[in-house]
């Protein structure tokens, strides 16, 4: 069992028509952005974790899906110490990103610290 303590906090989904898949999220399911840079993202927090939408191809780390799975690490050296530096595709000061065995991205972020 690993002491990496990872906790869902958001998803990102890939949309080729973001404007569709914004007014879906905000004005079908009520959400409000949170953030929102046009023709690329829209951001929908709501309490318990976030949701994204971005533009296909936008992303800045390989894609082998539509989604990325976000989780939060009290440590991310440690986490990617633990899990195995050659397992992840992208590093950076506050997140990295690896595939699961099916190739779905996950994310994990570097809890701030307060």
């Amino acid at each position: 069992m690993s002491d990496i303590c990872a906790q869902f906090v958001g998803v990102e989904l890939y949309f080729e028509d973001l404007e569709r898949a914004r007014t879906f999220y905000l004005d079908l399911l009520g959400l409000r952005i949170s953030e929102e840079q046009p023709g690329h993202h829209a951001k929908f927090d709501f309490g318990a974790g976030f949701v994204c939408l971005e533009t296909k191809g936008s992303e800045s780390y390989p894609s082998r899906d539509k989604a990325v799975l976000f989780f939060e690490v009290p440590d991310l050296q440690a986490a990617i110490n633990a899990i195995g530096p050659n397992r992840f595709v992208r590093t950076e000061p506050h997140w990295a990103a690896l595939h699961d065995p099916e190739g779905h991205n996950i994310l994990l972020l570097e809890a701030s610290r307060k």
